[in-house]
């Protein structure tokens, strides 16, 4: 064997051995350590969109949550009937949920019954005495009964809870407008109008009854 033979020989085993090395030397990444969570909530593989897809996935909703959403629909098309069957359906499933509540009195006081009407908001505030908005609604369902006094009553405890609400001033107005008494009713209007230049209602009252704006 020639110099140059055993030369080639001596390189060849060199750069075996020196790849034999680097490869079992574990400079090279291995299989499953090659992704290196930047989050403590990352997750390694193709269980990250699984897992993804449920966490969006919506949750069903409740019968009662239907019906309500029934009678939403019925009221935005003009079908106070249809909606008025869906809230008793929902009263059957829960008798004291507040939205269902809420809506029934509305309901039957926009059909002209006014004593259910008037049921379903005590029922209400039976369960919060601190309403404003059913304290209101009250008020008004009350002077469709002729208990003035009571309605009056209501009218005021719904402006204590919010006095920046104009439609309180203006339903309250209306009660004294109608018994009569027209210079309170005035001052209330204009309360209300100063509380809210949009309420185009109140307006035409101050201006019926010599009002100033």
């Amino acid at each position: 064997m020639s110099i140059f033979q055993i030369f080639l020989l001596l390189l060849a085993g060199s750069i075996f051995y020196m790849f034999f090395r680097q490869l079992f030397s574990g400079d090279y990444p291995k299989r499953g350590i090659d992704y290196e969570a930047k989050r403590s909530d990352d997750k390694v593989g193709s269980i990250t969109t699984a897992s993804k897809s449920f966490e969006k996935m919506p949750q069903p909703k409740s019968r009662v949550e239907e019906l309500i959403e029934m009678a939403d629909a019925s009221v935005e098309k003009g079908d106070m009937l249809e909606a008025r069957k869906a809230i008793q359906s929902a009263l059957i499933v829960d008798k004291d949920n507040p939205e269902v509540l809420k809506r029934a009195g509305y309901l039957y006081f926009e059909l002209g019954d006014y004593e259910e009407s008037k049921e379903y908001y005590s029922k209400l505030l039976e369960l919060d005495k601190s309403d404003d908005i059913v304290y209101n609604a009250l008020a008004n369902t009350l002077h469709k009964l002729g208990e003035d006094d009571k309605a009056i009553e209501y009218h005021q405890k719904a402006i204590e809870l919010d006095s920046d609400y104009a439609p309180y001033y203006y339903n309250y107005a209306n009660t004294l407008y109608d018994l009569g008494k027209e210079d309170e009713a005035l001052k209330l209007y204009q309360k209300a109008y100063s509380l809210d230049k949009s309420l185009d209602e109140a307006k035409e009252m101050i201006v019926k009854l010599g009002g100033k704006l």
